[in-house]
């Protein structure tokens, strides 16, 4: 039995600003592609399907339409909340659409209720795969219906794994069962990414990995970054990149391979971006100029510019040549001691509403208030000061 272990799609993101949708189509395009091609048996998404608890009738449909994709390409799906879904919404008729081969673990009552499959050897062994379910489970909220004291991650996440660990133990009574689990959660010891929001402040709704030990194999989400624990315990990572800092990633998923032995082959697969990301740094006329850069032309930018002195029009200028430059933020040459010291707590140090304003001047387009130009800040200021004693 192949399983295709995905998470984290997010449909329904934006890119600073940028709409993702055609992208993600592009996504599930390639999947159901694979599944077809690789005869996958099972489909796995750890949490995130939506980026939104809310989704818009769009995101909606286009789940809609690659669920019924990949259940038409012969697969199964098995699919868990995570912290941006909506676990009741995305739950909804989980019994009815159990009949069409999806398979939704969203509620913390099916936490020991697996979906079952059978398992065949070429020699006519069998066995029962069981894969199990764990939602996004915030500790407030589910502390009491699994019988904790502490509402803390590691608490609601060790409660949950026992409930599965006494149900594995009841079936493999009448016969050898292997296990899988889903589990959207921060593992310890995984690298994360701008583009996750924390599941807690300060890391304390990491989980250790040793909680999860002695499963078949583990397909974590909420992570970005496709990567692997110990193991058999893997993080898929997300299908596109959605933050500047996953631009090095190679984004893909996991063909796990499951027989009545237990978890034989893992393989990477791997998911063509539809626009690649570039991270530049330098001053304005280099990047213009440089060939090296070339290949960012068509290509989603973040750019930071170095010039001592801001250019004028830096975005325009960027623009010519990287159309979609997303992001531009200025970091001068030899400002080391201004960056030290916060934007607030320089312009504390004033003297006078004029110190204000030519501390403003700087921040923004990183050179002073020449003579003129204080001199027209004056003439303004004094306006409005007479304008308020009018009043």
């Amino acid at each position: 039995m192949k399983l295709l272990h995905t998470s984290d799609w997010h449909l329904g993101r934006s890119f600073h600003g940028v709409g993702m949708l055609d992208a993600q189509r592009d996504f599930i395009e390639q999947l159901v592609a694979f599944v077809r091609e690789r005869s996958v048996d099972v489909v796995l998404i750890a949490g995130d399907v939506y980026d939104r608890a809310l989704p818009a009738l769009d995101v909606v449909k286009l789940l809609d339409d690659a669920l019924v994709r990949i259940t038409d390409a012969g697969a199964k799906v098995v699919l868990t909340s995570g912290n941006h879904d909506s676990a009741i919404r995305l739950g909804f008729a989980s019994r009815l659409l159990e009949r069409g081969g999806v398979h939704l673990r969203t509620r913390v009552e099916d936490l020991h209720s697996p979906v079952l499959f059978p398992l065949e050897g070429e020699a006519g062994e069998t066995a029962m795969l069981a894969v199990y379910g764990i939602p996004y489970l915030e500790p407030r909220l589910v502390a009491d219906k699994l019988g904790v004291e502490a509402a803390s991650h590691f608490e609601v996440t060790q409660a949950a794994v026992r409930l599965i660990r006494e149900d594995l133990s009841r079936r493999s009574e009448t016969g050898p069962v292997h296990s899988v689990v889903l589990a959207h959660t921060f593992a310890s010891g995984g690298i994360t990414s701008d583009s996750e929001r924390d599941v807690s402040i300060g890391g304390l709704g990491a989980v250790p990995l040793d909680l999860l030990d002695g499963f078949g194999y583990t397909a974590l989400g909420h992570l970005h970054g496709r990567q692997e624990l110990a193991g058999h315990v893997r993080y898929s990572g997300s299908p596109l990149a959605y933050s500047f800092s996953e631009a090095k990633h190679r984004k893909g998923a996991w063909l796990v391979e499951v027989g009545p032995g237990g978890v034989g082959n893992i393989e990477e697969v791997l998911w063509k971006a539809p626009r690649e990301l570039a991270v530049l740094r330098g001053k304005l006329g280099e990047l213009l100029e440089s060939a090296e850069h070339a290949w960012a032309e068509s290509a989603y930018c973040q750019v930071t510019l170095t010039d001592p002195v801001r250019p004028a029009q830096a975005m325009e200028q960027v623009r010519v040549r990287f159309p979609d430059t997303l992001v531009l933020s200025f970091d001068p040459e030899g400002a080391e001691g201004k960056s030290k010291a916060s934007y607030s707590s320089r312009i504390s140090e004033a003297e006078d509403d004029l110190g204000v304003c030519c501390g403003f001047l700087d921040h923004v387009r990183g050179r002073p208030a020449d003579e003129a130009e204080q001199r027209a800040l004056l003439t303004a200021l004094e306006a409005v000061r007479l304008e308020g004693a009018e009043l």
